[in-house]
Parts: structure tokens; sequence; C-alpha cells
């Protein structure tokens, strides 16, 4: 023990030695009934072998509101996920407080690192960002101590506080109003992501397509420009939807842009709706018909939602679903 003694004994020896998480052994040290009499001993065990003494200034200010929130996202270069940030930075920037901002590139591992970052680092809440949310993610979060607000998606049992839109509903009424029209081939373009929120897009399509008793008709592309442009020129070669509603806007862009390279006119031989309602939608030409998912709105009423948990205010709804609608442009009929 005084080999440990003679070296800066940090916290993550500390978890190293138990075999537990950052996250643990923060618990054990601020909130020790919230831990397993079996691994809050185990973890005290470390401490007395390492010789672990927390930094009492840390462990002071730890204690009380710090006033600071760690935002998870994926990826920072879609445009809708930086509007919604844009909405929680102005909403957290009215209570002062401070934005702690975590990318994950979407890669397990460096998730994994965050969340054991936000932990130790004792932030008053968290907003997780992630439409490709997973069963482990929500296991993550119900395993926090401190509140959660999943932003611009749901967790399908409602166990974890949620600002978005109605997704299913959203596409289940975009479809039904090319039916309406009286078109028949509605071509639903997915991504290959294993987005959680895709299965619900997907729902209210085929919803809307098996009650006019027609065929769903589902792709799956690329987010990526290098990769979705040359696989809509080669589909569009050999296929000839009348409709085509695809799940990003910058995604329906690049099929506009091989379409049109093809010689197939848009709207006339081809409508294209796209979704979010992103800087895009206005850029493309011709200008593209978008859901409208208010993504500023959804980023500041999420930052609200968690002030008012972490003000322990009183909450109506801790499952907020807002309006969306369709912006119709040129390029649909």
């Amino acid at each position: 023990m005084d080999d440990y003694k003679n070296t800066k004994v940090t916290i993550y020896d500390v978890a190293s030695e138990a075999d537990v998480s950052l996250a643990t052994v923060s618990r054990v040290l601020n909130y020790p009934e919230k831990v397993k009499p079996a691994t809050r001993e185990r973890v005290l065990e470390a401490i007395n072998k390492l010789g672990y003494r927390p930094n009492t200034i840390a462990r002071g200010l730890a204690s009380r509101k710090s006033t600071t929130v760690a935002l998870i996202v994926p990826d920072v270069s879609r445009a809708s996920v930086a509007e919604m940030i844009n909405g929680v930075i102005d909403i957290a920037r009215k209570y002062d407080y401070t934005v702690i901002l975590k990318v994950t590139n979407s890669e397990i591992e460096i998730e994994d690192d965050i969340w054991q970052e936000v932990f130790a680092a004792q932030v008053d809440g968290i907003i997780y960002l992630n439409d490709e949310l997973q069963e482990r993610n929500i296991k993550q979060i119900l395993e926090t101590t401190v509140p959660v607000v999943l932003c611009n998606v749901q967790e399908e049992n409602n166990l974890v506080p949620s600002v978005s839109i109605d997704y299913e509903t959203a596409f289940y009424e975009a479809t039904k109003s090319f039916i309406d029209k009286g078109k028949k081939d509605i071509l639903l373009v997915a991504t290959r992501s294993a987005y959680s929120v895709n299965a619900l897009r997907e729902k209210g399509y085929k919803k809307a397509m098996q009650e006019a008793n027609l065929e769903p008709n589902i792709i799956r592309t690329s987010g990526r420009l290098v990769i979705n442009y040359p696989f809509f020129y080669d589909y569009l070669k050999t296929n000839k939807p009348e409709v085509a509603i695809v799940v990003r806007d910058s995604i329906a862009v690049s099929m506009i842009n091989a379409a049109c390279d093809l010689g197939i006119k848009i709207p006339d031989d081809l409508e294209i709706m796209g979704f979010q309602n992103t800087k895009y939608s206005k850029m493309s030409r011709p200008t593209l018909t978008s859901i409208d998912n208010p993504i500023y709105d959804i980023g500041a009423v999420s930052m609200r939602l968690l002030t008012k948990f972490m003000n322990n205010e009183p909450i109506d709804n801790e499952n907020v679903i807002l309006p969306h609608n369709i912006l119709w442009r040129n390029s649909t009929k």
C-alpha cells in the first residue's frame, strides 16, 4: 500500500482496481446508498488499498449546483443537429448554465468513454441527442443519477423524458397526401444506419400504403454524399417511382441532383419530399418540399424540460410531442 501512496492516485486507478466504471466510483463517493452493497464494498476496499483521497475542494464544488449540462450528440456536421444545439444553448444561456458538448461520432467505444467522462464531471443534467437510440443507450440512461432528456427521439416505453415530433403520424400524413392526389408508386428512402426513429417513419408510411392497398417500397442508402449520389444515379436508371419520400433533406437533394443528371424532370417525372426542413430544402433547385420538423424548438424545449427536472419544478408531461407540418415547394406538384 505504501508503494501506491508514493504516487498520485486518481479516480481512474480506483475504478481499474475495483473493476468498475468511473460512474460507480463517483456514486460510492457521493451517493453510496445508490450502489449495491457488494459493489460499494469492493470500491471502498480499492480506495483503502490505494490510499485514494478525493480532492476536497473538487468534491465541495461538486456537492453544490454546478449549473453544468452535458449535451451528447452523434455528429455535428448534420444541419439538423447544429440547429438543435442552437436551441439548447440559447435556453441554457438564459439560465446561466454551462453546456459541455460531447460528440460520439456514432462509435460505441467513444460513446462509452464520454458517458464515463460525464459521470466523473458530475454534471447537473444531460441532454442526449441521438436518433440511433439502442437498448444499451437506454440502459446507460436509466442507470444515471442525474436527469436525462432525450432530444429528437423517444424511447418506445416512455421510460425516459423526451422531446420530439410524432414520426409515425408525420410519415403517415405525408404518404397519404400523395395517395390522395392519385399517386400509387410511392418510394420511401431511408438510411442504412439503425436509427430508432426510422422504424416509426416506416410504420407510418406502411400504414398509409396498406390502407390504400398499395405495395410499400423501401430502399436504404447512406447519409454520405459520395455514396448516396451514385446510389441514386444507378437506382433511377432502371426504377421510375412517381414519388420519393426521403428521411433527410440532404439525401433528398442528392436524389434531385442524380435525377436531373439523368434527364428526369422534377417534379413532372418524379416528385420528391424531404424531411426536417433544413437549409438544404431552400438551397436546392428546385426547392425541396419537406416535412417541417421544428428542430430548433426541439432543442430549446429539451433544455427547458431538463431545467424543470434539475430545479424540481412541476412537470405536466415528461414526453413532449411538438407539432409538425408539410411545407410544399417546387419539388412536388
